[in-house]
């Protein structure tokens, strides 16, 4: 007989690993082409600068935001002024159920927003139980120490002839 079965009954001592390269490579080319398209959708906000910014962290975050067009988002979603109460109040039931305590209120306001839509969105949310709540706000990260004797105004020097 030419061939025999007996002969090809060898152990496999090793692992070919060039089919699971293969495979993660592919894997990889699809997730650097998908990932162009999973973009976050974000509102257009310019923050104004200040120089006490500070880092808040709670537990849940309800982040509002007023465009310079005066259009109010919460978490990312156009609403309306009429519509938080009802956000607020399904969003600390659903807190009560996984015994979370804190809620605070996170506003981003555009520079060029009214300063009486800000107030009347603070005012919303206050009304609406929520008594912590943060502004956003660009840290000013120039580093120039305000010249006290720039803000004193100059006495005139008499004049002479």
């Amino acid at each position: 007989m030419a061939g025999n079965i007996q002969d090809q009954d060898e152990d496999i001592t090793g692992i070919n690993v060039t089919p699971l390269v293969d495979v993660m490579l592919v894997l990889l080319v699809i997730f650097m082409v998908t990932a162009n398209y999973i973009v976050h959708k974000s509102i257009r906000v310019r923050l104004p600068k200040a120089e006490t910014a500070e880092t808040q962290t709670t537990s849940k975050n309800l982040a509002f935001a007023l465009d310079s067009g005066n259009r109010l988002y919460l978490d990312g979603k156009e609403i309306s002024f009429e519509e938080i109460g009802a956000y607020i109040t399904k969003t600390k039931a659903s807190l009560q159920e996984t015994q979370q305590t804190s809620l605070q209120a996170l506003i981003t306001a555009d520079e060029a927003t009214p300063h009486g839509q800000v107030i009347k969105l603070i005012d919303t949310v206050r009304k609406n139980g929520i008594t912590e709540f943060a502004i956003n706000v660009n840290p000013d990260t120039s580093d120039q120490t305000p010249d006290p004797s720039a803000n004193q105004a100059e006495s005139p020097k008499p004049e002479t002839e």
